[in-house]
């Protein structure tokens, strides 16, 4: 019998302010990262494209 392949986990390419970052969910429902909340916050404040659908929604809210 021949033996069996072990699967290497593959290690997902990441932007580098990222690297070493991991999330895990545990039994209860509780997110854990090893990532400051508020450095991923300014992460992706940076790096994300504003929302057509919210921006315009905020813009008709005021106007009223």
């Amino acid at each position: 019998m021949k033996g069996k392949l072990k699967s290497i986990p593959k290690v997902p390419k990441v932007h580098p302010d990222l690297a070493g970052f991991e999330m895990n969910i545990d039994s209860f429902g509780q997110i854990t990262t090893t990532l400051n909340r508020d450095k991923l916050n300014t992460f992706l404040d940076k790096e994300m494209p504003e929302d057509k659908k919210r921006k315009s929604k905020k813009d008709e809210s005021n106007e009223g």
